[in-house]
């Protein structure tokens, strides 16, 4: 029964009309998403674990940066090492800049050496819209207790420049960090940056 009622709660955020930006301090929105397999893959699965949350276009010049760099697939290592569950999700709609299918995602995990739990297809960028997501990337963490305790840019250098790497305060690690130390996210917002989410027309 408990698990009818997670499912169905899923399928209704999902369903839900698009309301305003989830809320620093409050439980996140659940959501259910297919992976690049095809699996489906639902956030309240992983009540207990902390979880990033990675809006990613591939063909973002923002996005690019953190890859080229090799700074993305340095965070999601880190956070895999300590029980951090890494999604990465693409709303970004066929036809738009960024669109992959499930082939394309893997295909780009690997070749980027990329290290998240799961890459998430949104094609109609419904759970996109659930969290706002404006940018690629835009990041979002979830702790242990399904509350939603950062949003905002992966970093404080909105350049995509990946030189700029090196001298960023990179916001994800910093909270990931205070976390794991049973302490409060210093940074709970910043300003994301990058491309704009390539979402649907309709």
């Amino acid at each position: 029964m408990k698990q009818m009622l997670t499912a169905f709660a899923a399928v209704a955020v999902i369903a839900a009309p698009v309301a305003a930006a989830p809320v620093v301090g409050r439980p996140a929105p659940n959501f259910k998403l297919a992976d690049a397999n095809g699996r489906p893959v639902t956030l309240s699965d992983f009540r207990g674990k902390t979880v990033v949350l990675e809006w990613s276009n591939p063909e973002c010049p923002f996005v690019k940066k953190h890859y080229s760099s090799g700074n993305m697939q340095k965070a999601q290592a880190a956070a895999a090492r300590d029980g951090v569950v890494w999604l990465t999700i693409n709303s970004s709609a066929p036809g738009k800049q960024g669109h992959v299918n499930g082939g394309q995602a893997k295909s780009f995990v690997t070749k980027a050496g990329a290290r998240p739990a799961a890459y998430l297809l949104d094609p109609r960028g419904v759970v996109g819209k659930v969290y706002d997501a404006k940018t690629t990337p835009h990041m979002y963490i979830v702790n242990k207790a399904g509350t939603l305790v950062y949003a905002g840019g992966i970093d404080d250098k909105p350049t995509p420049n990946p030189a700029d790497v090196a001298g960023a305060r990179n916001h994800v690690l910093a909270a990931l960090s205070e976390l794991k130390a049973g302490k409060a996210v210093s940074v709970a917002t910043s300003r994301p940056y990058g491309c704009s989410v390539k979402y649907s027309d309709s």
